[in-house]
């Protein structure tokens, strides 16, 4: 059984990816969701007891960001996501996350409502500066 997932698009390009609950954890072994030219990767590890991952480690490697990433996996309650094009624009494509979603926001503008009380884990690329890597729409 693949792993489904929902996008966000807006005059073809992906503006964010949702795995809900229920579409998480579906295949064995590695598989990630995102293409690999991606700016940030988003993927679902499941292996047996006993299963060994080889020793490893990352390259230090310089890369160029043109715009950050991040992925919000919910832990609780209820979130409204609003989307935005460039033009700071509502693309009216909103969607609710619900405990144990994922969304991995890749591009444009967003925005959130919280309809019952939240607790959401947030990852994205660093480092980050408050004040000079945020817009405010």
């Amino acid at each position: 059984m693949s792993i489904s997932i929902e996008q966000i698009i807006h005059k073809k390009n992906i503006y964010a990816i949702i795995v809900r609950k229920n579409n998480q954890f579906k295949k064995k072994g590695v598989n990630f969701i995102t293409r690999k030219q991606e700016l940030f990767q988003l993927g679902f590890i499941s292996h047996k007891k006993k299963h060994e991952i080889k020793k490893h480690y990352h390259i230090k490697k310089d890369r160029k960001i043109s715009y950050f990433s991040e992925v919000l996996m919910m832990k609780k309650g209820l979130l409204k996501v609003m989307f935005f094009d460039e033009k700071n624009q509502n693309i009216k494509k909103n969607i609710i996350l619900r405990k144990d979603d994922i969304i991995l926001l890749l591009k444009g503008g967003h925005g959130f409502e919280v309809l019952k009380d939240v607790e959401i884990i947030e990852v994205k690329q660093g480092p980050y500066q408050k004040n000079t890597d945020k817009i405010l729409i």
